[in-house]
């Protein structure tokens, strides 16, 4: 490619939602400082949005702005397209139009990226254009980069974090305030933490999307998002906490990544019994962090906001600065998608942790000796064993087990729920 011989960079804008508003905001406020640092100019030239009319968290020339996403995408002017209207459906069309029109695209659609990257990728790497996404993930925490780039020379073993800012809100107050899950989520809501429909976060959907996409880095692989295993965290109980807690853990929402023998790779989101001590245990409230670990490097952690228009918008900011370079030098797509291996994802099943088991169950001599046996018939060893009275004339045990296949807890779960002693299995939690 030749060097760029324009006296500016044009750039499009789809969307001016919260991510939009942001990232709109940091390139006016910051406009000198960001030219100066990539030497040249910068344009927002048109900014395409659903509602003209609906007010802004940014100021902006009423001018720039157009319901039409193809004024964007098929103006040959412009340069750069930053897709930033999240989910799949438009936003994987205007993306695919965008590198056909020669365009180079920056986006944060983490839905977009776990579910239909590879083809994207493809598309940018074979036009020689660059396809940026640095915030999909962890909103102003880099993380995507520095896996690319900066630790690219490891073999990285795992990556483990929490990446989802509303779960470990609700998680937070729930270990502070021995509150209700029903009644933190309402709070959360109430403060703006939380969606109206907050779905895609209690029930993992959106931490399943991240390390889908922090996996495939990170191993090389294309991991098929429909492989992860997902669980929220809905039924996670103040019991729950407060048992965690006396044993010496804390619970969290936590996305694993982990090489494995054999061509394979463990991924997965679920709750999470993790020890105090814990590098990622002191990760709070909105806040987000990752853990890598690297062959040479060893553990690298990377802390900060995890999602919010400031964080996020800085997040492509930073992706449009490196795109610039690259374009003034006349070397976009330097880095292409780097998912060259096809590793199986171990089924769930399969898996070894450690486990916690909470239940219900009748106050009577017995009655350990009888769930101990059916753990022992599954293979299972028991690390801790607490009970605790409750009223009248039933108890609540908990155990934690040593590692063990999640198969076998699962079976061992479905015969201790049928013993007469047994009045309910309450929860089902692993234990790192």
């Amino acid at each position: 490619m030749q060097p760029w011989k324009k006296d500016r960079i044009e750039i499009g804008i789809l969307g001016l939602g919260v991510v939009g508003s942001g990232t709109v905001d940091l390139l006016q406020k910051n406009c000198a400082e960001i030219e100066q640092k990539i030497g040249i100019p910068l344009h927002i030239k048109r900014i395409a949005v659903r509602d003209l009319e609906k007010p802004r968290a940014v100021k902006v020339d009423r001018a720039l702005l157009t319901n039409n996403a193809y004024e964007v995408i098929d103006d040959p002017d412009i340069d750069i397209v930053c897709e930033l209207i999240g989910g799949v459906d438009p936003a994987k069309e205007f993306v695919l139009r965008a590198l056909h029109n020669g365009k180079q695209v920056v986006t944060a659609n983490k839905e977009m990226i776990a579910k239909e990257g590879q083809p994207l990728m493809e598309a940018a790497s074979h036009a020689n254009l660059d396809f940026q996404f640095e915030g999909s993930v962890a909103g102003g925490i880099p993380i995507i980069q520095p896996m690319k780039n900066a630790l690219a020379g490891n073999q990285i073993e795992e990556v483990m974090g929490i990446i989802n800012g509303t779960t470990n809100y609700i998680l937070t107050k729930m270990t502070r305030e021995h509150a209700d899950f029903d009644a933190v989520l309402a709070e959360a809501q109430a403060h703006g933490y939380a969606e109206v429909d907050p779905t895609n976060d209690i029930e993992g959907y959106d931490a399943q999307y991240k390390i889908a996409i922090l996996s495939s880095i990170a191993f090389t692989s294309r991991i098929n998002v429909n492989d992860v295993y997902v669980e929220g965290i809905t039924h996670i109980a103040k019991a729950d906490i407060a048992y965690a807690e006396e044993l010496g853990y804390i619970i969290k929402l936590v996305g694993i990544g982990r090489r494995m023998e054999g061509n394979r790779v463990q991924v997965r989101v679920h709750p999470t019994l993790l020890p105090k001590s814990h590098p990622l245990a002191s990760t709070h409230d909105v806040y987000n962090a990752v853990l890598v670990r690297g062959y040479s490097v060893g553990d690298v952690m990377f802390y900060g906001r995890g999602a919010g228009s400031g964080p996020t918008g800085s997040a492509v900011v930073g992706d449009i600065m490196d795109v610039c370079r690259n374009l003034r030098f006349g070397s976009t797509g330097r880095v292409s998608c780097t998912c060259f291996e096809h590793k199986t994802v171990v089924p769930m099943d399969d898996v070894c942790t450690r486990h916690y088991l909470r239940m219900d169950v009748q106050d009577k001599p017995g009655v350990l000796a009888r769930i101990a046996y059916e753990l022992g018939e599954n293979a299972i060893s028991i690390e801790t064993v607490v009970q605790r009275a409750t009223f009248g004339d039933q108890a609540e045990i908990v155990w934690i087990t040593h590692e063990a296949p999640n198969a076998n807890v699962r079976r061992a779960k479905e015969r201790i729920a049928q013993l007469p002693v047994v009045i309910s299995v309450a929860n089902w939690l692993r234990v790192e």
